[in-house]
């Protein structure tokens, strides 16, 4: 797996529980309210209402699914700065950096004047979000645990750069390409899934999306059930789930199964399939290209 991915991983394991109490009893997401001075208000995904000006021009990404979707909504050329992971689109290179996801370089965003720092909550840290907002700098957080909230990551983002119109035709694209993926495994038999996110055993959660997109694609993560969003299980438990397909998160360091699984039915029927990493890992659009891929994977014979 990706070094980024590692990183986040772990980092969102530490996180998941924090979230949930700070979320608990949160407003409705993201809902855009208008302020009548010149500002207007949203509410992120820790429920916290922030305001932004109605014209936002300078705003830092600290998380590559977050750039993509800027970029998607139309509004890449308002970026001024950027992670050293954030590689798609190519457009993104040439954006200054800022630091990586989870060790930004704050003097150099403050330098950067930004209006908003778009922050996933692996980047959000308490001390990191009060330093930023002494400057005046507004952190929005988001983070989509499924594809209904990864649509609405977008809609909100084209919002906060009034690309409203952008932002949902990149969504309804999005939800006409699922529905189809839905039509087709809406009959099939449910096929058993593991995700490997790293060969050390992390995989995925009840709280990740992507338990939602292996249930879309016509699967059953075989670890949807876990209180967490990507955790890393034993051996034992791992042996236990014998899985009828595992996906790889496709990198150099996790191009095989563990070998606690070689004795799986995935592994002895050769049920074993390797998704991009950075398209798996992403909530952004690029994610239901990981949906159609797996999907195929999961139902051969339905293609």
């Amino acid at each position: 797996m990706s070094e980024v991915l590692i990183q986040l991983v772990k980092f969102i394991s530490c996180l998941s529980i924090v979230f949930a109490l700070l979320c608990s009893g949160c407003s409705d997401r993201s809902v855009e309210t208008e302020s009548g001075n010149g500002t207007r208000t949203f509410t992120d995904d820790l429920g916290r209402q922030v305001s932004l000006p109605e014209k936002v021009d300078r705003a830092i990404s600290l998380a590559p699914n977050l750039t993509e979707i800027v970029f998607a909504v139309g509004a890449g050329d308002r970026l001024v700065g950027r992670t050293s992971f954030d590689n798609f689109p190519p457009e993104a290179e040439k954006i200054q950096t800022v630091g990586d996801t989870l060790n930004p370089n704050i003097e150099n965003i403050i330098a950067l004047k930004p209006q908003v720092v778009l922050v996933s909550t692996a980047s959000q840290i308490e001390t990191f979000t009060k330093t930023l907002e002494g400057q005046g700098i507004t952190v929005f957080v988001t983070n989509p645990n499924s594809l209904d909230e990864i649509y609405k990551s977008i809609e909100t983002i084209g919002e906060i750069f009034g690309e409203k119109d952008k932002a949902n035709a990149v969504v309804e694209s999005l939800k006409k390409r699922v529905e189809k993926v839905e039509e087709k495994t809406r009959n099939v038999e449910k096929v058993k899934v593991f995700v490997q996110i790293d060969k050390s055993l992390y995989t995925i959660g009840k709280q990740s999306f992507l338990t939602d997109l292996i249930e879309k694609a016509g699967g059953i993560s075989v670890t949807k059930d876990i209180e967490s969003a990507y955790p890393k299980i034993s051996k034992e438990t791992a042996l236990a789930l014998n899985p009828e397909v595992i996906i790889l998160s496709d990198s150099a360091d996790n191009s095989e199964p563990n070998e606690v699984l070689v004795n799986s039915a995935a592994v002895k029927s050769g049920r074993v399939y390797k998704i991009n990493a950075d398209i798996l890992s992403r909530p952004a659009p690029r994610i239901v290209d990981a949906l159609e891929e797996i999907a195929s994977k999961l139902h051969l014979e339905n293609n």
